[in-house]
């Protein structure tokens, strides 16, 4: 995917609602640390989710604010699908997970921002806490939630994976 960056982007300013966390995070684009900004390109910016016990959960957001999926630009729309793929990709060969969930709600107070969850699912994980029992792993505070640390390095070895031309995989 031409254009996309890794980490650092000067995008253009947004106007964000008042209860919108991410389009707060999108107003201070340049600044923030890897983990919020694993690529970048013109529609899209892909984040570590910064409450979870599951190191590797990323989360898709639209850089301009849409409540509902049928809100996204045609040319946001087409680039949808590639991200959820190369991001299931880059999990992969990070993190060495069999497969990734995709999710979309956009329900919770302060987060009705469009926004996808991209998870992967290690080969160890605990046979409660698979399919939509993952959403257990989010939430998580204190010793169990992923450091910023690990966010941080695990956000520079997937943009690393990004920045690489796209290639194979068979239809």
């Amino acid at each position: 995917m031409a254009g996309i960056r890794a980490h650092r982007f000067a995008g253009p300013p947004v106007t964000a609602p008042a209860d919108c966390y991410t389009c707060a995070r999108e107003a201070e684009a340049a600044t923030l640390p890897p983990r919020e900004s694993i690529a970048v390109d013109a529609h899209w910016r892909v984040a570590h989710a910064f409450n979870s016990a599951l190191p590797g959960w990323l989360v898709l957001v639209p850089r301009r604010h849409v409540t509902s999926i049928a809100e996204l630009s045609d040319a946001a729309a087409q680039t949808l699908g590639v991200w959820q793929v190369r991001l299931s990709r880059a999990l992969h060969e990070v993190l060495g997970c069999q497969k990734t969930y995709v999710a979309q709600f956009a329900e919770a107070e302060g987060f009705s921002h469009v926004h996808f969850h991209v998870v992967p699912r290690p080969p160890d994980l605990a046979q409660e806490l698979r399919g939509p029992r993952v959403f257990q792993m989010l939430g998580a505070t204190g010793p169990g939630r992923v450091s910023d640390q690990r966010m941080d390095d695990l956000a520079r070895a997937l943009a690393a994976r990004l920045a690489q031309p796209i290639g194979g995989g068979e239809q």
